[in-house]
């Protein structure tokens, strides 16, 4: 880098620095937030203030969002249905391409772990890894709503209320119980009893992952002063990478137990006559 080029890096952030100064100084108007930085934290943990309205019904600002990524996911896999996978080509373009390196991700990961039985195992992990995904991401957009006492928040990421988090993990273990039973029977369905604490696990590991982002972030944008330019990098940052950790790690964890608990049992060979005569020459001798 020539002598002009860091003269110009080194006056573009100080104007930088001067404009975020001016908008701190400008939006600085002493106005009382309507909770302390502590009610925040806890509420985003338990969710018992800043309830949505739906139909009539206080609940909790994620059970929206989920109800609009559920959506969103719906609309989106109908119109790739519909318009997009009958044009596809021996020659792919890059959207195709991305479609198919995503189906395929899953796919694989299903008939590693689960060679045995694995065309529904990857139908699943394929919806959930996608779920958890862009569910994730739904909290970068910012989407506003109104609570019932008339405040205006963000709607959070669906899987960072515990609701939705122990649902998909008891969601995942139904589909690893099923498995099991549908292969193995008996012995599957005790294997699969097993694991008694597998869906807590998996819940608590993924709303711990997601929750964890959006704490760091809620603390960022509450103080007035780191409110304009970190959240921008913490906040897409630790979205970005929750998203692809936990959608890796719970449709990895499913697909284990769902390939250990529909494996047949190893039948065990029979020895032959001469064998066996073999075997008692050998022990009398």
């Amino acid at each position: 880098m020539n002598k002009k080029k860091k003269i110009t890096v080194l006056l573009i952030l100080l104007v930088a620095e001067i404009l975020i100064g001016v908008g701190i100084w400008l939006t600085n108007t002493g106005g009382e937030k309507h909770e302390t930085i502590k009610e925040a934290m806890r509420d985003a943990v338990l969710h018992e203030e800043n309830h949505v309205s739906l139909f009539g019904i206080a609940v909790n600002p994620s059970l929206i969002a989920g109800m609009i990524v559920t959506a969103v996911l719906l609309a989106f896999a109908l119109i790739v249905r519909i318009f997009v996978i009958p044009r596809f080509k021996m020659v792919p373009g890059k959207f195709q391409l991305l479609l198919e390196e995503w189906v395929g991700f899953f796919e694989g990961l299903a008939k590693s772990n689960s060679p045995h039985r694995n065309r529904f195992l990857g139908a699943y992990i394929f919806a959930a890894g996608s779920y958890i995904f862009v569910g994730t991401l739904f909290e970068l957009f910012g989407f506003q709503a109104v609570t019932t006492e008339g405040y205006s928040i963000s709607l959070p990421a669906p899987l960072a209320d515990i609701n939705g988090a122990l649902m998909m993990g008891c969601l995942s273990y139904l589909v690893i119980l099923s498995g099991g039973l549908v292969q193995n029977k008996f012995r599957g369905l005790l294997l699969t009893l097993k694991e008694f604490s597998l869906p807590v696990s998996m819940s608590f590991r993924l709303f711990g992952a997601l929750l964890s982002g959006m704490l760091v972030t809620e603390l960022i944008y509450f103080y007035l002063q780191l409110s304009f330019l970190l959240p921008v990098v913490v906040g897409v940052l630790f979205t970005l990478l929750h998203a692809l950790i936990q959608a890796y790690v719970l449709t990895m964890l499913v697909s284990m137990f769902y390939g250990e608990v529909t494996e047949p049992p190893k039948k065990k060979k029979k020895k032959s006559k001469n064998q066996a005569e073999e075997q008692q020459v050998a022990e009398a001798a």
